[in-house]
């Protein structure tokens, strides 16, 4: 691949980002939740209660987000946390009532937000960008970026 494709795709990769992360953040702003908090409303439909180190696992966001996040959305009435009766050191989370009355309203702006993102698409093509997409992200969590290789940002001195 040479610099032009290169920049090409890097630019496409980031705009979507961009402009995803723009739509969904207005289709979940009325709820008073962002996407972070709508993954973790729909782990919690789909696991039941969980721990706030399985909540990490399950989102791949770091233990402090998670906490930050559940502390957030027990403040809305979406969860409540309560200590977990095998493990002190553990807080499990689970949805409130008012986070269950929430979900298909969630699910309904979610579903608007991919149809807005693949406005104009056919059926097959939009099926093939899924499918696309679903790829790209395997072959991107099948890399291993040692540390050493991750440059870091050194301000300067003046």
């Amino acid at each position: 691949m040479n610099f032009a494709q290169a920049d090409a795709l890097n630019e496409a990769i980031r705009a979507i980002g961009i402009r995803h992360r723009a739509l969904s953040v207005a289709a979940l702003a009325p709820f008073g939740i962002h996407p972070g908090h709508k993954l973790i409303l729909l782990e919690l439909e789909t696991a039941g209660p969980s721990t706030q180190a399985q909540l990490a696992a399950a989102s791949g966001y770091e233990p402090p987000t998670i906490t930050l996040s559940v502390r957030q959305l027990e403040e809305a009435g979406l969860v409540v946390r309560r200590p977990s009766r095998t493990d002190r050191r553990a807080t499990v989370v689970e949805l409130s009532e008012q986070g269950r009355a929430l979900l298909p309203k969630l699910k309904a702006a979610w579903r608007r937000v991919a149809e807005q993102t693949v406005a104009g698409l056919t059926f097959t093509e939009v099926n093939q960008v899924t499918d696309v997409l679903a790829n790209l992200a395997a072959s991107l969590t099948a890399i291993d970026i040692p540390a050493t290789d991750v440059p870091r940002y050194v301000p300067s001195a003046h």
